[in-house]
This record gives C-alpha cells, structure tokens and sequence, in this order.
C-alpha cells in the first residue's frame, strides 16, 4: 500500500505594508509612521540607565512593533516582534 502525503505546505506570512518595510530597524530615533497605534509601556533598568520600551499595532498590516528608547544604546530602536 502506497501513501500519497504530502509535507504540510507553511503558509507564508502576509508582507508588510509599505510604510511598515520602511522603517529602519535598530537605530535610536529612527521614525515610524502614521498608522502605528501605541500600545502599552515599561521601564527596564539597565546597567548603564534606564530604558523604556513602548509597543506599537500596525492598523494597515497589523504587524507588532517594539520602541526601545535607550540612550545609552544607538543600536536601540524599532523591532518587528510579530506579524
């Protein structure tokens, strides 16, 4: 007896929206855009200070985004976390 299955095919995960592919990644004061909405945020002490992290929901693509404002970090910044 033979079998014909197939390996279960991932579906690809839908693309950014234009504004959303723009944004620079990792780089303190790098812009969003208008369509963010923020969402909740935190203060973490770091060894070097404190750094507050603020998340974002994309209203066009609904990607999940992450703010970290840190000055002591240039390399902070924006971060994909979902989508």
């Amino acid at each position: 007896m033979t079998t014909n299955a197939q390996a279960p095919q991932k579906t690809p995960a839908p693309a950014l929206c234009e504004p959303c592919a723009g944004i620079q990644r990792h780089w303190r004061k790098a812009p969003g855009h208008a369509e963010l909405v923020q969402g909740t945020h935190h203060r973490e002490d770091r060894g070097n200070g404190q750094a507050s992290f603020t998340r974002y929901r994309c209203d066009r693509c609904g990607a999940a985004w992450e703010y970290e404002n840190n000055k002591a970090n240039q390399h902070a910044g924006w971060a994909l976390l979902a989508h």
